[in-house]
């Protein structure tokens, strides 16, 4: 087995959003990686202005961990880098620490990338 990371990005002509599949993990060399869930990652407040857009759909493995996933995201998009201490995933609406949390996705699962909010 080996192991390896691939990611592939590419935006829509529309300028509509961003499709970004991420390979990660163990396989097979005589057999292709399957990464068949695609969830939806939405970006709230500062982490929308940081990744310069609101959603974007990721093809990602159905077993990878929080901060996994976090690490894929800010390969797309590096300025997210400056709020990994203070932000907050939820999955499914629930909310998930960045860490060795394993994350179980299922197709169309929402995850959305809550940084700290400030206010009164």
């Amino acid at each position: 087995m080996s192991s390896s990371i691939i990611v592939v990005s590419f935006s829509r002509r529309s300028g509509s959003g961003r499709v970004l599949v991420v390979f990660w993990g163990e396989a097979p060399r005589s057999e292709p990686c399957l990464f068949p869930e695609q969830v939806s990652v939405l970006y709230f407040a500062r982490s929308a202005e940081l990744a310069g857009l609101r959603s974007e759909t990721l093809s990602v493995p159905r077993q990878i961990t929080s901060l996994q996933l976090w690490e894929e995201i800010v390969k797309a998009h590096p300025r997210l880098a400056v709020i990994q201490d203070q932000v907050v995933f939820a999955v499914r609406q629930e909310y998930v620490l960045l860490g060795d949390q394993l994350l179980v996705l299922q197709p169309g699962d929402e995850v959305a990338i809550i940084p700290p909010i400030s206010g009164g």
